[in-house]
């Protein structure tokens, strides 16, 4: 047998070479076709997401799983801290996201915003001095990240940063692209989420005050009682009356009158913690939560809240001022036993709200500007 010619060498060697390259090629877009696959079933899970929590658990779940990520945080622009507020106040953990930033101005962000507002994604080596705040919880290896802008209507809402252990995986020569199509996703449905959780929120509230509307203090009561037996702490109501409102309104008009309720839900929310809530239950009259507070606890608060409102009259945007007080009955689920274990909820959410009414009734009776306990 003749040995092959050289010629024949080199073409059968060129032959093997385009043969190696065809399967790298291949496997290459078998590869990027299961990630798009991928993509695809991430952009389906957060456009399905009905509330804020679910959105932000799929995004830090899903996306460092389907880009292959070490690292991805989520900063968004909360000025005057309205996102976090209204989410907290309708019950999300915030604990459950420690990759999950606010930021009160867009220049926190870092992006050069320029005269068109079409920032640009800021690729480089991972520093930790300068991505301290955009990742707060860095892993071990982080060498290359992508801060993202979101954008809406050319407004920045916040900003998606990956981080990978590839030093070469985000470069500044690398095309942007993909990234930002995902961060547009993103964007939207992080926008359509919040403004439903608003909505949600504006429908729980008191149009006037801001505070809770009874509607929602129903249902939070019947929540607390049933987490309280679960967990074994004490909660405690306060039901509060401003004294002598209808001698407010005559005197100041109903103007007037809603400065008052305003400044005086103020100053309540001034003495309680987040963990607390606080709802209007008509005209003149609140009701308070105090979650894991006993009955002399919640006496402290009450006290507190009662000197604050009577320290310094309420000034009104006609130049007046009015003097106010108020009288406040406090009451406490009493200590669980078997025979309480076993009681409706909503019986003891009634139970505990008269009590609180009750003392308020023996407060008022007594010269108001007082607060009493439920004996």
């Amino acid at each position: 047998m003749h040995e092959p010619s050289a010629s024949t060498r080199e073409l059968m060697a060129e032959n093997e070479t385009l043969r190696a390259r065809m399967a790298y090629l291949l496997e290459q877009a078998e590869r990027n076709h299961e990630i798009m696959g991928r993509h695809q079933a991430f952009d389906l899970e957060i456009v399905g997401a009905g509330s804020f929590p679910d959105l932000i658990d799929i995004i830090f779940r899903m996306l460092p799983v389907i880009s292959e990520l070490e690292a991805v945080t989520l900063s968004l622009i909360d000025q005057n801290a309205d996102i976090y507020t209204v989410m907290h106040r309708l019950g999300v953990d915030f604990e459950q996201f420690p990759n999950l930033m606010f930021s009160e101005h867009e220049v926190e962000l870092g992006f050069d915003m320029g005269p068109e507002r079409r920032p640009r994604p800021l690729l480089g080596p991972y520093a930790p001095a300068r991505h301290c705040a955009m990742f707060p919880h860095p892993p071990a290896g982080l060498q290359s990240v992508a801060l993202v802008p979101l954008l809406r209507n050319k407004r920045l809402i916040g900003s998606l940063n990956l981080g990978s252990a590839d030093p070469h995986r985000f470069t500044p020569q690398l095309g942007t692209e993909f990234v930002e199509h995902m961060a547009s996703i993103i964007a939207i449905c992080l926008e359509n989420v919040i403004s439903n959780e608003m909505l949600k929120y504006i429908g729980l509230t008191d149009s006037l005050t801001g505070v809770y509307n009874r509607r929602y203090m129903d249902r939070r009561l019947l929540e607390e009682i049933a987490r309280a037996r679960r967990q074994e702490y004490r909660l405690s109501c306060m039901y509060i009356d401003i004294d002598h409102f209808k001698r407010v309104n005559d005197s100041v008009g109903h103007q007037g009158g809603d400065e008052v309720l305003r400044e005086v839900c103020a100053r309540i929310k001034t003495e309680l913690r987040m963990s607390d809530a606080l709802g209007r239950f008509g005209g003149e009259e609140f009701v308070v939560l105090l979650i894991d507070a006993d009955l002399e606890s919640a006496s402290m608060v009450a006290q507190r809240i009662r000197a604050s409102v009577a320290a310094e009259p309420v000034d009104l945007s006609t130049g007046e001022q009015v003097a106010v007080t108020v009288s406040i009955g406090v009451a406490a689920l009493p200590v669980q036993c078997e025979a309480q274990q076993g009681s409706a909820i909503e019986g003891v959410a009634q139970d505990l709200v008269a009590s609180a009414d009750a003392a308020l009734y023996q407060a008022k009776a007594g010269g108001r500007n007082k607060v009493v306990t439920f004996a």
